[in-house]
C-alpha cells in the first residue's frame, strides 16, 4: 500500500519542480539580450546601405570576480563606422590565397599592391585571422567562418612545420612587417591570434588542444629570443612595436593557460615601461625610428593590466575607508592600503607610466607620426585603444571616436586601407583598421586579458 502511494506522491513533487524551473527559465528570458554587431556582406559590388546582423551572447556578465558589465562602458558603433567595416570586411577576404594566407609583401617590392601578386606570411595572416574573430566569424559560424579555418590551418601549420631552437615560425624573410617591426614578429602575432582562437572556441573545441600546443611553441620561442633586457631579437625599423606586441602576445597567452614564464612577461613589460619617462614625459625612441607615436602606444599597452590593478586596489581601499576619496596614487597610499613595498613600488611605476603615456599617445601631434599613415601608425591606434580598454578606462570613447573618424575618412574606395610609408601593404593596414574599428566587439576579451583571476 505505501509503495501504491508513494508513486503518485514522486509525481506530484517532480511535476511541481519541472513547473517552478520552467517558471524560473522564462522569467529570466524577459532581460535584454546583450549583444554586438557582425557585419553583412554584400555580393552584388554595390555600397552597403543596409544595418548589421545583431548577434547575442557577444559579451557575458562574467568578467572580473562576478561584477557585472558595466554598460556604461559600453559603445554603440556609429552607422558610418559600420558602413566602413562591411566594406572592408568584403574587400578583405577576396585576398585570401590559395593556401589559407595572406601577404603583405616584400620590403623591396612595396610597389605591388595586389593580394595576389605576394608570397602568404604568417604575420599578415594572423592579423587578418584576428580581424574575423573579432568581427564575429568562428570556426563553425559566420559568414566567413570558411575563411577563418583555412587561415587558421595556415597558421598551425606554419608553426608546426617550424625547426626546433627557432625564434620564428617561418622561413620568409624581408617582408614589409619584418622589415619594418622585426625579423620575429610573425611569432608575435601568430601567439595573440591562437590565444583569441582559444579564448572563442572553447576547450571542448576539437582544434583547441592543436591550438594550445602551437601556442605554447610560439610561446616558447618568444621567451628564446627575449633579450636580458626585455626586448625581442631581430629589430627592424620600429623594433619598439615588436618587442611590444610579444609582450601583449605573453601576456593574452597567460590568460588562456600557456607556458608563459612569468620573469620573461615582467621583463617584457619593464622593457616597454623603461621607454617612457613619467616624470619629465621623455620618451626613448631609439628603437622607435625616432617616432614618440610607437614608443608611447607601446608603454601604455604594456602598463594597462597594471594601471587596472592599482585602479581597482584603490577604488576598494577608499570604498573600505583605508585611503581618503581625493588621495593620489603613490607608493605610500598603496603600502596603507594593504600592498607590500616591493608591489606598491612596481605598480605606481607602471600606473603613472599608463597615465602620463597614455595622454600623449592621443595628442594630435603624437598621433601624425610620421607625417602620414604607414602600417606603424595603424598597429600603434590599435594598441593605445586596446590599452585603454584592458584598463577599463573610460576615456576609451573618446579615443574611439576620434579614432573611428579618421580611419572611416582615409578609407580607400574599394573599402581597403594602405600605408603611405613603410608598411603599405592593403592587407596587413585593412585588417589592422578594422581591429580598430570592432574593438568594441572585444570588450570582454580584453577585460578578461586584465582580470585579477589571470595574475599572480
Amino acid at each position: 500500500m505505501r509503495k501504491n502511494l508513494f508513486i503518485p506522491v514522486l509525481l506530484v513533487v517532480v511535476t511541481s519542480a519541472s513547473f517552478v524551473l520552467v517558471s524560473f527559465r522564462k522569467a529570466s528570458t524577459g532581460a535584454e539580450e546583450v549583444t554586438c554587431h557582425v557585419p553583412p556582406s554584400s555580393t552584388d559590388g554595390n555600397a552597403v546601405t543596409h544595418h548589421s546582423t545583431q548577434v547575442k551572447g557577444c559579451v557575458f556578465k562574467t568578467v572580473f570576480e562576478g561584477e557585472g558589465l558595466d554598460p556604461a562602458f559600453m559603445l554603440t558603433t556609429p552607422e558610418n563606422v559600420l558602413r566602413s567595416e562591411e566594406r572592408g570586411l568584403q574587400w578583405l577576404v577576396k585576398a585570401q590565397a590559395g593556401d589559407g594566407g595572406f601577404g603583405c609583401g616584400s620590403h623591396a617590392r612595396q610597389d605591388i599592391i595586389d593580394p595576389h601578386a605576394v608570397s602568404t606570411d604568417p604575420a599578415t595572416t594572423a592579423m587578418v585571422g584576428m580581424a574575423l574573430l573579432r568581427m564575429g566569424s568562428t570556426l563553425d559560424k559566420g559568414q566567413y567562418s570558411e575563411v577563418l579555418r583555412k587561415a587558421t590551418e595556415y597558421v598551425l601549420k606554419q608553426v608546426e612545420q617550424s625547426p626546433k631552437g627557432a625564434t620564428n615560425i617561418t622561413p620568409l624573410t624581408g617582408t614589409q612587417i619584418q622589415s619594418k617591426l622585426g625579423a620575429n614578429i610573425d611569432v608575435a602575432l601568430a601567439t595573440q591570434f591562437l590565444s583569441n582562437l582559444m579564448a572563442k572556441i572553447g576547450e571542448q573545441h576539437g582544434q583547441y588542444l592543436r591550438a594550445k600546443r602551437a601556442l605554447n611553441t610560439c610561446v616558447g620561442m618568444i621567451q628564446n629570443g627575449q633579450r636580458s633586457d626585455g626586448s625581442m631579437q631581430g629589430d627592424g625599423w620600429a623594433g619598439v612595436l615588436q618587442s611590444s606586441f610579444a609582450a601583449s602576445a605573453l601576456e593574452s597567452a597567460k590568460s588562456v593557460g600557456g607556458q608563459v614564464d612569468d620573469e620573461a612577461l615582467d621583463l617584457a613589460r619593464d622593457y616597454q615601461k623603461s621607454n617612457f619617462d613619467a616624470n619629465t614625459g621623455s620618451v626613448a625612441t631609439e628603437r622607435a625610428a625616432g617616432i614618440t607615436l610607437y614608443a608611447v602606444s607601446s608603454s601604455t599597452r604594456n602598463s594597462a593590466v597594471e594601471a587596472r590593478e592599482i585602479n581597482e586596489i584603490v577604488t576598494k581601499a577608499r570604498k573600505e575607508g583605508r585611503m581618503k576619496a581625493d588621495a593620489p596614487v603613490t607608493v605610500k597610499e598603496l603600502t596603507d592600503a594593504g600592498v607590500s613595498q616591493d608591489r606598491a613600488e612596481k605598480l605606481n611605476t607602471a600606473y603613472q607610466v599608463y597615465e602620463a603615456a597614455k595622454q600623449q599617445a592621443q595628442r594630435e601631434d603624437v598621433i601624425s607620426g610620421f607625417g602620414n599613415n604607414g602600417g606603424e601608425e595603424f598597429l600603434s591606434f590599435l594598441q593605445t585603444g586596446e590599452s585603454l580598454v584592458i584598463a577599463k578606462d573610460q576615456g576609451w570613447k573618446n579615443w574611439y571616436g576620434q579614432t573611428s573618424g579618421r580611419l572611416v575618412s582615409i578609407q580607400n574606395q574599394d573599402g581597403s586601407w594602405n600605408g603611405h610609408h613603410c608598411i603599405t601593404s592593403p592587407v596587413f593596414c585593412t585588417a589592422t583598421s578594422l581591429l580598430i574599428l570592432s574593438v568594441n566587439n572585444d570588450i570582454e576579451h580584453l577585460l578578461a586579458q586584465g582580470a585579477v583571476k589571470y595574475r599572480n
